[in-house]
């Protein structure tokens, strides 16, 4: 059976091209300093580009989640960012957004201005009035595997079990089934008996197997720091090829949805990838 996910009226799958969703960071605090945008006419100018580039949806995040960076702010001032940032996008483009948080409050108020998905990296375990945000408001929904068990074990199993209680949290909210989308949370899970790096490769390596959750892959690797420790690049600016490179890993082994701070770049190696992948 094929996978399939509509997201925002964005379908998502088998039998659809892999997708690009843009990166606009409104957070000064966000590891990749070049992905901030922070005044108004600098957003709409990043959005333009973004969709013009080929991007299908815009994610907007207000507060970093890098887990090894202390970046958490007040909830008053991520709906702050959120609602400016989203206003300005809706203003300038027709791309569907996306906000990034953990929160519900902000969350709400995001979709109250405009966003139509919620991309959760704690995979609705974190807040739990998140799923009731997401039914109540029935918008589409990006979870990342959270909450991984520090032990022995394959990296791929671990993030099916933490992602198959994410699901199980979902559908008991009444969220929609085909409005979901899974990702296995690469450069966030720090695992005590494997190497941050390592774990990041295997899950890449061997991300087809997630297909048996029957939900479409989301995909972040830009710019993250196991390529930045693989390559011996301290800086975010520094690591787009190896970006590119786990990008085209990623499609060739199943990913559906590719979530980047350079779209054209970003596109044009997805659809290589998806051409040698399908002959």
């Amino acid at each position: 059976m094929a996978i399939f996910s509509d997201l925002a009226g964005v379908k998502i799958g088998d039998e659809h091209p892999v997708r690009i969703m843009g990166v606009i960071n409104v957070s000064p605090e966000s590891f990749y300093k070049g992905s901030v945008r922070t005044s108004p006419s600098e957003i709409a100018k990043l959005a333009k580009r973004m969709e013009e580039e080929g991007a299908d949806i815009i994610d907007i995040g207000a507060m970093s989640t890098a887990p090894y960076l202390k970046t958490e702010i007040s909830i008053e001032e991520e709906i702050e960012r959120l609602s400016m940032a989203i206003k300005v996008v809706k203003e300038t483009i027709s791309l569907p957004i996306s906000v990034d948080t953990t929160r519900s409050k902000s969350a709400e108020a995001a979709i109250k201005a405009g966003a139509t998905i919620v991309n959760d990296v704690y995979g609705l375990k974190h807040d739990v009035s998140m799923a009731k945000v997401v039914s109540d408001y029935n918008v589409g929904l990006i979870i990342a595997a959270h909450a991984i068990k520090h032990d022995q074990g394959d990296p791929i199993e671990k993030i099916k079990m933490a992602l198959k209680e994410s699901l199980n949290i979902a559908r008991k909210a009444g969220i929609d089934d085909e409005k979901i989308l899974i990702d296995p949370a690469i450069g966030f899970i720090r695992n005590e008996n494997l190497p941050w790096h390592i774990w990041d490769c295997h899950v890449l390596k061997n991300l087809e197997k997630l297909r048996e959750l029957n939900k479409p892959i989301c995909i972040a690797v830009s710019r993250k720091s196991f390529i930045g420790k693989i390559l011996d690049l301290k800086e975010p600016e520094d690591r787009l090829f190896g970006s590119l490179s786990a990008t085209a890993i990623a499609v060739y082994n199943s990913a559906h949805l590719i979530r980047t701070h350079d779209v054209i770049s970003t596109l044009q190696v997805a659809r290589l990838a998806e051409f040698i992948r399908k002959i």
